[in-house]
């Protein structure tokens, strides 16, 4: 597919940046959105932000209030309408929007049934694509509003489960790919090793694609002899997190040579500020027209 930028002078010299970053979580996406935002006249969209806000909040806030209706101080003050119950999600912390989405498992152990755990996965990805269909939107809101010439729009993890690189028709990449250039943040066997690491020993809900989920829940369910009840809610995602950087590594890689362009995690490690990450962009355009 054209590139919305076809060379490094092109980008360097275009008076409208506009990127979408992507690629594992913990490589440094909403690190380079923040510093770019912080330190240049970027305006930084957050997919997991709008997704908990715009499409999530209302499901986000009935699941704190139904946590709330078992203790009957609570339930008292909320069916007379005497308190208000939130979610307080901002870019550096989506843990609401991650209780949320839930682990499959034991109920005492803080487990969803699995039917349940499914239909707030398909809520999840519904959400997801709609957040990245708003990117052209907010492209006109950041510089018709706020008077922002650049755009940096920070993707989650899981963008890579909600779209098929190999299809030239694909509604969410053929949107992207016309209004910002797609950069995959490419990590090392190291990185995704201190990523398992990272997620065993605090592990948190994902986004996956059901066939990878329904087939990782049924892998789980067969070697370790459990019910779907009994199951430890943390053992199953834990299980799963490996097999899903693995999953997701070939799709994030088709992105890039389909898509867009590709940066390693070192690189955006070194960026300091908005002159390095167009300096990093440029040399990443730079290599793509080598290598065609």
């Amino acid at each position: 597919m054209p590139l919305l930028y076809d060379s490094p002078e092109a980008w360097l010299a275009s008076p409208e940046k506009r990127l979408s970053v992507f690629g594992m979580s913990g490589l440094g996406k909403t690190r380079l959105a923040s510093l770019l935002r912080e330190h240049g006249d970027w305006f930084h969209y957050s997919i997991d932000y709008r997704i908990g806000t715009a499409y999530m909040g209302e499901h986000i806030t009935d699941n704190l209030k139904r946590q709330a209706m078992q203790v009957p101080f609570l339930a008292d003050l909320l069916r007379s309408d005497s308190i208000y119950i939130g979610s307080n999600i901002r870019f550096d912390n989506l843990a609401p929007l991650s209780t949320y989405l839930g682990k499959p498992g034991d109920p005492a152990k803080g487990g969803l049934p699995f039917d349940e755990y499914m239909r707030r996965q398909d809520l999840h990805r519904r959400a997801e694509i709609n957040a990245l269909l708003d990117t052209p939107a907010f492209i006109a809101r950041a510089h018709d509003l706020y008077g922002y010439p650049h755009f940096v729009n920070d993707t989650g993890g899981s963008i890579c489960e909600v779209v098929d690189p190999a299809n030239p028709k694909d509604e969410v990449l053929c949107a992207l790919s016309h209004h910002t250039l797609l950069v995959w943040i490419e990590g090392t066997e190291a990185h995704t090793d201190e990523l398992i690491r990272r997620f065993d020993r605090a592990p948190k809900p994902m986004y996956y694609q059901p066939a990878f989920l329904r087939a990782e829940w049924a892998s789980y369910l067969d070697q370790s002899g459990q019910s779907p009840e009994t199951v430890d809610p943390d053992a199953f995602v834990r299980f799963a997190y490996a097999r899903a950087l693995a999953h997701r590594a070939p799709l994030y890689a088709a992105m890039a040579q389909h898509w867009g362009v590709s940066v390693t995690a070192a690189e955006v490690e070194s960026v300091r500020d908005a002159a390095d990450a167009e300096a990093m962009v440029a040399a990443a355009l730079g290599r793509r027209a080598a290598s065609a």
